[in-house]
């Protein structure tokens, strides 16, 4: 839970000062910004490390194979990075580039989740038989 108000701290402040120095430096406010979220993504390296591990454990429990898992992992870490990634762009001001790069993520959540669809074909095709 502290967690959650130290990143959110962290957050602020970056934003403010990015503010503060946009007015002189669009570039360096940028970096600023980058700086932030890289401190906030190595802050959470230990957090993550926990709940892929817990997920780790639930699928082995679970009885289901973990081939089925990877995909939604996958998924749900390309979901992240373009959220981030076009939310970045955006602020930066380049719209279309984020644009592009939600696309370019909406594609790639499909081609890995594509064995995980293949698997859902392959058990109604069995169910219709």
């Amino acid at each position: 839970m502290e967690q959650v108000f130290q990143i959110t701290a962290l957050c602020v402040v970056g934003a403010l000062l990015a503010v503060v120095v946009r007015r002189g430096s669009p570039e360096l406010a940028l970096l600023l910004t980058l700086a932030a979220v890289s401190a906030v993504l190595l802050y959470l390296a230990g957090a993550l490390e926990e709940l892929l591990s817990f997920l780790t454990e639930l699928g082995e429990r679970s009885g289901v194979s973990l081939d089925l898992f990877v995909p939604l992992y996958k998924t749900v870490g390309i979901a992240l990075v373009v959220k981030v990634g076009s939310t970045l762009c955006r602020d930066a001001g380049e719209s279309a580039l984020g644009a592009v790069v939600e696309t370019a993520g909406a594609v790639c959540a499909l081609l890995v989740a594509l064995p995980l669809l293949r698997a859902v074909l392959t058990l109604l095709l069995e169910l219709m038989e």
